[in-house]
C-alpha cells in the first residue's frame, strides 16, 4: 500500500473515531469512508485496535521528529529546548483536537489494556527525550534538582486539560461557552507563556 493510501486511510479512521466513537465505529464503515475495501484495510492493519495503535504511532512518530531535532540543536541551551518543547506540544494538541480527542477518551477506558500498553510505549518515546532535555539541563547546573518524569506529567498535563474539557476549559477561562481554545490564536499565544512561566519557575536556578 502506498505511503498516500496509508496516511489517507488513518487521516479517514481519526475523523471517523471523533465523529462516532472508537467503539462506535467499524472497519467496515472506514473502509466505505476511506473508499477502500475491508480487506485492504484488514490485510495492513490487522484489527480496529492495531489501526489504532498506527495512528498513535503515525501521529508520535512526527512529534518524536521535532522533538529529536530540538534535543540535538548545539545553538541552544537547555531552557531554550524547553521553550521549544512548550510551543511544539501547545501547536501540537491544539491543532489536533479530534485525535487527542479520541487518544485519552480510549486511555480512560478499562478496556483494551493491551492496547493501552502499547500506546503508552509509543509515548514513552517522545517523553524520554524531554526529561532527558532536563536531566542534561540540572547536569550543567542550568536548572535545579527536580524530579525530571513529574515535571514532564506536570507539562503535557496542563497541556492536555485544555484539550480534554473544552467546555470546562471555556468556563473557568472566558466564561463563554462558545469559546474555542482550538482556534483563538491569542489563547494559544497566552497557553504557551503560562507554562513556559510555570517551568520557569520550577526548573530554574533561585
Amino acid at each position: 500500500m502506498s505511503t498516500a493510501k496509508k496516511d489517507h486511510i488513518i487521516t479517514t479512521a481519526i475523523e471517523l473515531f471523533a465523529e462516532k466513537g472508537f467503539e462506535g465505529s467499524s472497519i467496515r464503515d472506514l473502509a466505505t469512508r476511506a473508499d477502500v475495501n475491508v480487506a485492504m484495510v484488514n490485510y495492513y492493519f490487522g484489527s480496529k485496535d492495531k489501526l489504532f495503535e498506527a495512528i498513535v504511532e503515525h501521529k508520535a512518530a512526527f512529534m518524536r521528529g521535532k522533538l529529536d531535532e530540538i534535543a540535538a540543536n548545539p545553538k541552544l541551551d537547555e531552557l531554550e529546548k524547553m521553550n521549544l518543547v512548550i510551543e511544539n506540544y501547545v501547536e501540537k494538541v491544539l491543532s489536533q483536537p479530534s485525535f487527542h480527542k479520541i487518544l485519552y477518551q480510549e486511555l480512560l477506558r478499562a478496556e483494551r489494556q493491551t492496547m493501552h500498553d502499547n500506546i503508552i510505549r509509543i509515548f514513552v518515546k517522545n517523553t524520554q527525550t524531554v526529561r532527558e532535555i532536563i536531566e542534561q539541563g540540572i547536569k550543567k547546573k542550568i536548572f535545579r534538582k527536580v524530579d525530571p518524569q513529574l515535571t514532564v506529567a506536570s507539562m503535557m498535563g496542563t497541556i492536555n486539560q485544555v484539550m480534554l474539557s473544552k467546555a470546562m476549559c471555556a468556563m473557568l477561562l472566558e466564561g463563554n461557552k462558545s469559546f474555542s481554545p482550538y482556534t483563538d490564536p491569542a489563547f494559544k499565544t497566552r497557553l504557551i507563556k503560562h507554562i513556559k512561566q510555570v517551568m520557569h519557575a520550577h526548573l530554574l536556578q533561585k
